[in-house]
């Protein structure tokens, strides 16, 4: 059986989007419970030189939703979403996840082949749309979420790896 470029992007992002807005939303307890503002979290980072959370939060969408837009207008440049809010990055994630399940495989699976330019500033990377979402994309993705999850749990908020993984794509 071959696999398609739906199955490879769209349905890994939805899983993780899915397992982001769930850990944002165990999150938002925690700090409830505890008596913490939870927009004290947006600014937090794991190291000074690294980008806050709600940076993190806000590239697990553009590394998404962001990313198979750029794939369809063939071209993609960081940046884009901003929210200043613990309820504005869920929003961001929540908003993400229901356009992600709105794409058709036969649409996504149509954009195979397609050229696709990462561009900042005056640098361009040239990607065919597979090779962008693959190579590029999803690392950023994954990235993204891990650091956004990592966070939270500097934070005491207390997730475990099934918080991360999400729903599993299992037999049927």
């Amino acid at each position: 059986m071959a696999i398609s470029l739906y199955d490879l992007s769209v349905a890994n992002f939805l899983q993780t989007v899915g397992a982001v807005e769930g850990f944002l939303a165990k999150a938002a307890t925690h700090f409830k419970e505890k008596g913490v503002d939870p927009n004290e979290v947006v600014e937090a980072r794991l190291a000074a030189d690294m980008l806050p959370f709600g940076f993190q939060i806000q590239s697990v969408a553009h590394h998404s939703l962001g990313a198979i837009h750029g794939v369809q207008a063939g071209q993609f440049s960081p940046g884009g979403l901003t929210a200043d809010t613990y309820a504005g990055l869920q929003k961001i994630v929540a908003d993400a996840h229901e356009a992600l399940k709105k794409l058709s495989p036969g649409d996504v699976n149509a954009l195979e082949g397609k050229d696709v330019t990462f561009q900042f500033k005056d640098f361009k990377l040239p990607f065919t749309a597979e090779n962008f979402l693959l190579s590029f994309s999803l690392p950023n993705f994954y990235f993204h979420a891990t650091t956004a999850y990592d966070i939270l749990r500097h934070k005491g908020v207390p997730l475990g790896k099934r918080d991360f993984t999400g729903k599993l794509r299992l037999k049927s």
